[in-house]
């Protein structure tokens, strides 16, 4: 006689014991802040600031290592929950993706003033070997992002990194300027996948309470892999030229992609399913009227804009008499960048005490006043003001890009979308646009352009708006 095993019940958790987690659709709303990070400790941290989460499921709280949602089946996947083994190879693996990622999109440009030399480019010609990136990475974000859920999240972010380091490769082998530049954009296409699905993945693989902090890894990947970019390639280039310089980038993003495809671990939670291109469309036409979200658009685009300006041609100012700094010397003014990180923190506690608007404000205003500053002959002013400059962009970008999904009326994780692509727009533009001003006028001509971006911004921000920077009707919703 067979008997019929019962499955042991469960028992029942206590509604107490479940948060709500960030769905899929959701993950880009977190990547708004790129090169951010939140602000404040976890105490501090407004509740407004958070991503807004779906409230539609929940996962449990447990402390164990890998934690499985009420109401699976035991054999489903667990989330990843700090002190795991698996969620500690997951925030290497970001964190090694982020530095791979901005290393490559940002290494020519301590560079603009050898290649304006070895190619006989001006230096607005020379300059769109970062712009051409730069705005072919914004639209790449978005046109992979729409499709990024027919392919597996791993392999789409191993592709990137790795096609990337290609281009990278290829660029410093480049055997003319039209091909230098076409392989740029090659590259800034590319390398748009990872940036697309990352915070996707952590989304999707993370339990919630766990994500912030592997989410601010990825992010100082970002930051670091910027700044280290900018570095190692202007020491390389005082001592071998800008080809094995482009080189050295290219080995250390390999290095790092080779750390993510060897530590990431695979998906689990990830289901394959057609993008939607309609529902972009529809959010344009939702927000076209949307000041308070133009506003923040603007403000992107005119400060990041001016960021990448003042970089770009510092170099070639730097490098002229009567300073003649050698490439080593230029490339360690770009450890100034990591002053961005405790700039946004700081930006953010103030949003939090006295509104985000004023902060805002605040931001732009004191990009202007480093701004002017380089205007003075002492070099250590020019640097003071460098400096100056970059704790205004990062507190004003790290309050503009946590401030978008509480204005947006359309789905927030597209509302970003739109904040990124305004970002790098204005990196693209501006940053080509201000080597026409240094051709015309010099440094005073880049440092006019910059400072008439800069109070436009200000002005767009000090308009009256009835839903920039209000606070939301229900915590955590914009």
């Amino acid at each position: 006689m067979l008997l019929r095993s019962t499955p042991a019940r469960r028992a029942p958790r206590s509604k107490a014991a479940q948060v709500p987690t960030l769905s899929p659709a959701d993950a880009l709303e977190c990547s708004a802040a790129m090169p951010t990070q939140y602000s404040g400790t976890p105490n501090q941290r407004s509740l407004a600031d958070r991503p807004t989460v779906p409230a539609l499921r929940t996962m449990p709280t447990d402390s164990t290592p890998d934690s499985t949602p009420p109401g699976s089946l035991p054999s489903d996947p667990p989330y990843m929950t700090r002190g795991s083994a698996r969620y500690r190879r997951a925030s290497i693996a970001l964190f090694c993706a982020g530095f791979g990622i901005f290393s490559m999109l940002y290494c020519v440009q301590p560079l603009l003033p050898l290649l304006s030399e070895y190619w006989q480019v001006t230096p607005a010609q020379s300059s769109l070997s970062v712009s051409v990136t730069t705005a072919a990475l914004a639209f790449s974000i978005i046109g992979i992002g729409m499709h990024a859920d027919r392919v597996d999240r791993k392999v789409l972010m191993s592709a990137a990194l790795m096609l990337g380091v290609l281009c990278t490769f290829a660029v410093a082998l480049s055997p003319s300027w039209p091909a230098l530049i076409g392989l740029r954009l090659l590259e800034g296409v590319v390398l748009g996948g990872a940036p697309a699905v990352a915070m996707a993945y952590l989304a999707e693989e993370v339990h919630a309470q766990s994500l912030g902090f592997a989410m601010g890894l990825y992010v100082g990947g970002t930051a670091i892999g910027g700044m280290s970019g900018r570095v190692l390639t202007g020491l390389a280039a005082d001592f071998f030229g800008w080809r094995v310089a482009l080189g050295v980038a290219a080995s250390a993003a390999l290095i790092a992609g080779l750390v993510f495809v060897k530590l990431l671990p695979p998906s689990t939670h990830f289901n394959k399913r057609q993008g939607n291109a309609g529902s972009l469309f529809k959010t344009l036409v939702a927000e076209a009227r949307n000041t308070a979200l133009l506003r923040l658009l603007a403000l992107a685009f005119l400060v990041m804009g001016s960021f990448v300006s003042i970089y770009n041609y510092a170099s070639f100012r730097l490098g002229a008499p009567p300073y003649s700094l050698s490439q080593t010397a230029i490339g360690a003014i770009f450890v100034v960048y990591l002053l961005g990180s405790g700039a946004s923190t700081a930006f953010g506690r103030l949003a939090d005490r006295f509104g985000r608007r004023p902060v805002l404000l605040a931001g732009a205003s004191v990009m202007a006043a480093g701004v002017l500053l380089t205007l003075s002959a002492p070099l250590a002013l020019i640097i003071l003001g460098i400096a100056v400059m970059t704790v205004g962009f990062f507190g004003a970008h790290s309050v503009a890009s946590a401030t978008v999904g509480r204005v947006a009326r359309g789905p927030k994780a597209q509302a970003a979308s739109l904040y990124l692509l305004s970002y790098y727009l204005g990196s693209s533009v501006l940053g080509s646009l201000g080597g026409t001003f240094y051709r015309i006028a010099g440094w005073p001509g880049v440092v006019g352009m910059v400072t008439a971006a800069l109070l436009l911004a200000v002005v767009t921000m000090a308009w009256p708006s009835r839903t920039a920077g209000a606070p939301p009707k229900h915590p955590g919703h914009a």
